[in-house]
């Protein structure tokens, strides 16, 4: 079957899907607001459980493809692994930060009142400091990257977070004049309850799906005619998700338009900086595409559940900083859909992608 067989209606036209269900969840949120609050008493710890199973719907196909036999060959070559993980934590926070710093304090000045500019500051310092979870099953779906490959840098990246998350923002706050109540604290609920429903759960469903299908039916029916069977559902999952979130941001976009647009001026040029830096640097170690597309996207996207929670809990809900951690929710899926649409065309820069196992 050739690529251009192979991609799915909803995916062929999903820039076009995603921009119209953006503006149905905004138009929810403005002119149905009694969904929203329906939908909003489902939520923990800052995680919409709505938002959850969707996600998990998206992550899912994704986790049947992934042979787990072949999660062992990852450690064979672990390039694709330091690249993810160099930039994810040596390169990511401390470019968000600059970049922030720039935009908010010198090019932005006088129009960003300076406590402002430390709120969003602060909110930027949050997402730079969260490299994706979530998100990058979807973005590696997308640009049919290596699932195996995916998964252990997924995992491996949560682990670091649970280290690193707060050092890091720490100390570019203490470098950024951010003056906190206490210490920047992880809140484990939000971060294990996402890990939980985001790659355990899915996961272990893909596992249990692949172990029972292959012994009654073989692997060939289950990869030729069971897996192709949810080529949709993450375009679909995608799409309802976005409706969910744009719902609850409808009152924000309207009212702070200006503010929104200044934020995102850095966060979306973070976004493309740190996938060509991983990207490239993915094309010179001489790493399959399969392997190069989710290890620039992981660090590309952000773990906004983990960056929305940390900057409620630490300046509040109405606070600058918050709402700068939702402008990256809201800018995270246009800008990585023009990322997909790129490493996908340029696919012929690397060599042909792996099989189920690294070389």
């Amino acid at each position: 079957m050739s690529e251009k067989q192979s991609i799915g209606f909803f995916e062929k036209y999903l820039t076009l899907w995603v921009i119209l269900c953006m503006a149905t969840g905004v138009a929810i949120g403005l002119w149905l607001p009694v969904i929203r609050d329906f939908l909003g008493q489902f939520e923990y710890y800052n995680v919409s459980i709505p938002v959850a199973v969707l996600i998990w719907l998206m992550i899912y196909p994704m986790m049947l493809k992934v042979d787990f036999a072949s999660i062992r060959n990852v450690g064979r070559n672990p390039k694709g692994l330091v690249v993810t993980w160099v930039t994810n934590w040596l390169v990511k926070p401390f470019t968000m930060f600059g970049l922030a710093y720039l935009f908010f304090f010198v090019i932005f000045k006088s129009a960003i009142p300076a406590v402002n500019a430390n709120g969003y500051l602060a909110g930027a310092i949050l997402l730079g400091a969260a490299p994706c979870t979530a998100m990058v099953f979807v973005w590696s779906h997308l640009t049919k990257g290596n699932p195996a490959h995916t998964l252990v840098q997924v995992a491996t990246n949560d682990l670091i977070i649970l280290i690193a998350f707060a050092p890091v923002v720490g100390l570019l706050f203490i470098w950024g004049g951010i003056e906190v109540e206490g210490v920047v604290a992880v809140p484990w609920p939000t971060l294990f309850l996402s890990v939980v429903l985001f790659v355990v759960i899915p996961l272990g469903a893909g596992w249990l799906t692949r172990s029972i299908l292959t012994k009654k039916k073989g692997k060939e029916y289950f990869e030729q005619k069971f897996i192709p069977k949810f080529n949709n559902v993450t375009a679909i999952g995608l799409l309802l998700t976005l409706v969910i979130i744009f719902s609850f941001q409808g009152d924000t976009i309207v009212s702070q338009p200006v503010d929104i647009l200044m934020i995102a001026v850095p966060l979306i040029v973070q976004t493309f900086l740190i996938f060509f830096i991983a990207y490239f640097w993915s094309r010179a170690w001489k790493l399959p595409h399969n392997i190069a597309s989710p290890a620039a996207m992981i660090g590309a996207s952000n773990f906004f559940e983990l960056a929305v929670a940390v900057a409620i809990s630490v300046f509040g809900l109405n606070s600058p900083a918050a709402l700068a951690t939702i402008v990256g929710v809201l800018v995270e899926v246009p800008v990585m859909l023009a990322l997909v649409r790129f490493a996908n065309r340029t696919r012929g820069w690397f060599p042909a992608n792996e099989g189920s196992k690294s070389k």
